[in-house]
């Protein structure tokens, strides 16, 4: 499973950054590792220069084989909440399209 990392201008997508995105990513969704062929995680500052609550935004899109892209986002006040949060969604729908999925195969 391969993990990309994207964050916007005003985050810096530091090595410390992806660890971190990786370790959230890997907790969260690891156990469909074999059925997921990459992760992209997308780190945003909504407010930019703007400070305010819940403004880091976390999207993850997984590629399950065989199936289209499915992503989940979360909002926070920083990067590991939102990380987790967004992770914690993908988790949900991925497991819901899954047994969608197999139910039918």
């Amino acid at each position: 499973m391969q993990i990309q990392v994207n964050t916007d201008n005003f985050i810096h997508g530091d090595e410390r950054v992806a660890e971190v995105a990786e370790l959230a990513v890997k907790s969260d969704l690891g156990h469909f590792e074999d059925r997921l062929t990459r992760v992209e995680v997308h780190l945003k500052d909504q407010n930019a220069d703007k400070h305010g609550p819940d403004h880091i935004r976390c999207t993850i899109e997984a590629r399950p084989r065989g199936m289209g892209p499915i992503a989940a986002h979360h909002d926070a006040a920083d990067i590991p909440a939102a990380l987790k949060g967004a992770a914690k969604k993908l988790r949900a729908r991925l497991s819901s399209e899954f047994d969608k999925h197999d139910a039918h195969h």
